[in-house]
């Protein structure tokens, strides 16, 4: 056996659920490369998909050259592409997002319920130096999650204690080939500077694998915090796709309290990322004292946190998402939020015991300027309305 490979082989096999079929997310780089042939190597059966993001004139040819070494090695292989136009404000987060899209509905489509991610300790390194950049809490620097789900896909990190030189290492020990991607030289990306800061900090023993352990230490601290957090979360109600907060919630840690808030405006918007902490901190704040305030395209108001009208998603359709979260069903119509002018027509919402601030930011079912439903706001007329994810108290 050549050397290090029982141990990448082992961390394999620990790091992945046996008997069943392995989807492997495989970008041709000495990551994914090294992840495809080591799960071949600890007896896995598998299947690969590469995303080509369409960003660089080569990715069809490098993601077509990636499907000829599946076909040489008798793994099965998909392309699937990101079709966008002109992107606009954070490409590497945009380009993650989609990707993952991507990866998961190949899954789905292939009944695969597995999915394997190449990342390494270097990564964890990196994403603890780039939430040190934005002043990250706990869960910021607690470094990558080893498993999380992607809808009905379980999605599993199996490299995590590996270094990126280790497995190229070991890829040249096996006269394997990789691609090497131009845009992981480019200063332009975050990810790219946090890898070259990392390599100026080695002379002061601040390594990937102390970084990594520093990582390791926070996830537990994370963990027992989570502990704290869903006890906490008897204070938080929600109702009509808002959340009612107790006040006794401020009497919780602040780290709890942080959290939970930071967690609510990521529920609410079903953005990627919290505000930064200070600003959460000040939304905090005001909420604790009884002040209204706005941030992140929601709204705090009377002790309810909810969207903020000017916030939300445009005009839908029925049986699609609306705003990110609600899924409306019943006769084809156009959904859009209730507001005022909606609620208006609704007779008896107060009898919900519901703010007015609560039921505007409701999806409503519109036949141009006649409201034919309102399904939160008790007039559902044959329409249901339901909301995509449950508001949850963990990363």
């Amino acid at each position: 056996m050549p050397v290090g490979e029982g141990r990448l082989v082992g961390l394999i096999r620990d790091g992945l659920p046996a008997d069943k079929m392995i989807g492997v997310a495989l970008s041709g780089g000495g990551d994914s490369t090294a992840l495809l042939h080591l799960c071949l190597a600890a007896g896995f059966r598998v299947e690969a998909v590469t995303v080509d993001h369409r960003l660089r004139a080569d990715s069809a040819a490098e993601a077509a050259a990636v499907g000829e070494w599946c076909r040489v090695l008798g793994v099965r292989h998909e392309i699937r592409v990101w079709e966008h136009g002109a992107v606009e404000g954070n490409l590497m987060d945009q380009a993650r997002r989609a990707r993952m899209a991507l990866i998961a509905g190949w899954a789905e489509a292939r009944g695969i319920g597995v999915v394997a991610l190449g990342h390494t300790r270097d990564d964890v390194a990196e994403t603890v130096l780039m939430g040190l950049s934005r002043a990250a809490g706990i869960a910021g620097l607690s470094g990558m999650r080893r498993e999380f789900d992607a809808g009905r896909v379980r999605v599993h990190r199996p490299l995590l204690d590996a270094g990126r030189e280790e497995l190229r290492a070991w890829l040249r020990g096996q006269g394997i080939r990789w691609v090497d991607d131009p845009t992981n030289e480019n200063d332009r990306f975050t990810r790219v500077k946090a890898r070259k800061a990392l390599a100026a900090l080695a002379p002061l023993g601040i390594t990937a694998e102390r970084l990594a352990e520093v990582a390791g230490h926070l996830a537990q601290a994370q963990a027992a915090l989570e502990v704290q957090m869903a006890a906490a979360g008897r204070w938080i109600e929600e109702r009509a796709g808002a959340l009612r907060i107790g006040p006794g919630l401020w009497a919780e840690p602040a780290e709890v309290q942080r959290q939970l808030v930071g967690q609510a405006l990521l529920w609410l918007t079903g953005n990627a990322y919290a505000p930064r902490a200070l600003a959460v901190e000040r939304l905090i704040a005001a909420m604790a004292a009884g002040r209204d305030a706005t941030l992140a395209g929601c709204r705090a108001r009377k002790g309810w946190l909810m969207r903020e009208p000017r916030a939300l998603g445009g005009p839908g359709t029925v049986g699609q998402l609306w705003d990110g979260r609600w899924l409306v069903e019943g006769p084809t119509a156009q959904v859009q939020a209730l507001g005022a002018e909606g609620l208006r027509q609704v007779r008896d919402w107060r009898k919900l015991g519901l703010p007015r601030e609560v039921l505007i930011v409701t999806p409503g079912v519109w036949d141009g300027e006649r409201l034919l439903a309102a399904p939160s706001a008790g007039l559902s007329a044959g329409w249901q309305a339901r909301l995509q994810r449950p508001f949850t108290f963990s990363r």
